[in-house]
């Protein structure tokens, strides 16, 4: 049986535990708050560029009220990116084997 997911205050943003670790997410999609806010301060695009070409799918009412909630919840999501940052570092630690070089190589 599918489980229900939480709406949130934010118009289009829900919790569904058991879909991307309960994380706030689009509604009907599995794209993350945290993936919106990437986009737009790691790519240095705006909201418009990610509803036109990064997540062609969504609207753009969607991609705001993500990036609503993320001002909203700036502490709760960066946690999130930091916990996952600690265990990606914390299995190429334990599993070096399984990690590629995606530097170039030297010539």
């Amino acid at each position: 049986m599918a489980e229900a997911s939480a709406k949130t205050e934010y118009s289009h943003i829900v919790r569904t535990r058991g879909i991307v670790g309960g994380e706030p997410r689009i509604d009907g999609h599995r794209i993350r708050v945290r993936d919106i806010v990437a986009a737009r301060d790691l790519g240095g695009l705006t909201p418009e560029e990610i509803a036109a070409s990064v997540y062609p799918g969504l609207t753009l009412a969607q991609v705001y009220s993500a990036l609503a909630y993320y001002e909203d919840h700036r502490d709760e999501i960066d946690q999130a990116v930091q916990n996952e940052a600690q265990f990606v570092e914390q299995f190429l630690n334990v599993h070096p084997q399984l990690a590629r070089d995606v530097r170039p190589a030297k010539n």
